[in-house]
């Protein structure tokens, strides 16, 4: 059968897409940009209409789409969520909801994630939205390889939303006719989200940590304002590469004005590598039919030993808090997940076992107007994202600390010199009563 008569044979109706779930089924949607919206509001339909009694949703960094579908309190009692990295959406979405039981997350470093979701956890279905078909019968993954690369080739199930405001990518984001059970088609702009302007904070930050990068350094960076900005001090730098989990749209002007060119990577040289995008109309447009761009799974890009192979790594991402040891908290929040492991000790982990490479966690120093200090004595949050013999660099408005080899103690008073000076001496007498000093 050739490949056009094979689409049309696949196409379905939103309508139709639980004709594809069993009750009690493992659901696996792309993540963020790659959530696909007419699928999600079909599935809905069938929930509400009782066609389908319950549901296990699994994904990460959830969408208004799914909280206006998926996750309301009608089908509170039908689905069980279970994201492994919470949006704010997520976050509203749980408040709704009205009960922290009713939204199980689930830990994972990012890298790992591709293997939990194939083979811990038996993934049923995935639904996901892809680019048009190409003269070859293939779709592309265009924003986000992540998981689904790795998700779209065991599941039982496949059923893609075809988008044509989704870019075509390269790298492994390819998905062939053959290996889809059912196609929907729906065409509306894809989510965007527009950086903040830096604060005054977080340019202060960014100014630390661009002192450590040097010429031909290879970049990851997460999300925020410091990242953001820290990207926006590079236009003077010369030969970057780029190896990130997040593809971000202050990367695209580094990359059109030749700073960021991979010449000097050792590693997938010429190639900018990113496991997941998110940003605005102008970066989707740059990413389509590009081919320096290039995403792979996140079990490949967040692996510790692939980013090692880049020489001179440097991550740079942030934190809600950091104890006296340098323990590192950046998903919890009163004991409650705010986002998500995420991929953060990956390139922690990976930044430093590379030959010359750097990480960098940052945080404000303080919260809530000013009047709670984030280098704490013990974390609050009740989460521990990286070890403290895996942190680095620690960055605040007040200076930039390098952890590694230094004693507890020597610790202690390395925090302590970047904190807010109001908080200062309340830090140096929790330390010594918890013997740090």
């Amino acid at each position: 059968m050739d490949i056009a008569s094979l689409y049309d044979q696949k196409r379905i109706s939103p309508e139709n897409a639980a004709d594809y779930l069993n009750d009690g089924d493992n659901l696996i949607l792309g993540m963020s940009v790659a959530m696909p919206p007419a699928l999600m509001a079909g599935v809905a339909s069938a929930l509400h209409q009782q066609q389908l009694k319950s549901l296990n949703l699994y994904y990460m960094h959830g969408t208004q789409a799914l909280c206006d579908t998926l996750l309301v309190p009608e089908l509170a009692d039908q689905v069980c969520p279970r994201p492994l990295f919470m949006s704010s959406h997520d976050r509203e979405a749980l408040k709704r909801l009205n009960s922290h039981t009713l939204m199980e997350f689930v830990p994972s470093t990012f890298h790992q994630v591709g293997r939990l979701l194939t083979e811990q956890i038996e993934p049923h279905c995935f639904m996901v939205t892809v680019s048009p078909m190409d003269k070859h019968g293939y779709f592309s993954l265009g924003t986000n390889a992540d998981y689904g690369a790795s998700v779209i080739r065991k599941a039982r199930k496949v059923v893609v939303e075809v988008n044509e405001h989704m870019p075509r990518t390269f790298g492994e984001c390819s998905v062939h006719i053959s290996e889809v059970d059912a196609i929907v088609e729906h065409h509306q702009p894809l989510i965007e989200i527009s950086a903040q302007p830096p604060s005054a904070t977080d340019t202060q930050i960014a100014e630390f940590i661009v002192e450590r990068i040097d010429d031909g350094d290879t970049l990851q960076m997460g999300v925020g304002g410091v990242p953001n900005s820290v990207l926006g001090y590079l236009s003077n730098h010369k030969n970057l590469g780029l190896h990130s989990e997040l593809f971000s749209p202050a990367m695209v002007d580094l990359i059109k004005s030749g700073v960021i060119n991979g010449r000097l990577k050792n590693w997938m040289q010429h190639k900018h590598v990113f496991t997941l995008a998110l940003g605005d109309k102008a970066m989707y447009d740059f990413m389509d039919d590009n081919p320096s761009i290039v995403g792979y799974p996140a079990s490949w890009v967040n692996n510790p030993s692939i980013i090692r192979k880049n020489r001179n790594m440097v991550s740079v991402n942030a934190a809600i808090e950091v104890d006296l040891t340098g323990q590192i908290n950046a998903e919890q929040l009163a004991g409650q997940p705010f986002s998500g492991t995420g991929g953060q000790l990956d390139f922690v982990r990976g930044a430093y076992a590379s030959n010359g490479g750097r990480s960098f966690i940052a945080l404000h120093s303080t919260a809530k107007q000013g009047q709670l200090s984030r280098i704490v004595p013990q974390l609050q949050g009740g989460a521990v994202t990286d070890t403290r013999m895996d942190t680095q660099f620690v960055v605040t408005e007040y200076g930039c600390v390098d952890l590694k080899g230094l004693s507890l103690p020597q610790r202690a008073r390395a925090l302590i010199g970047i904190a807010h000076p109001d908080f200062r001496d309340d830090l140096s007498n929790k330390a010594l009563a918890l013997g740090l000093l």
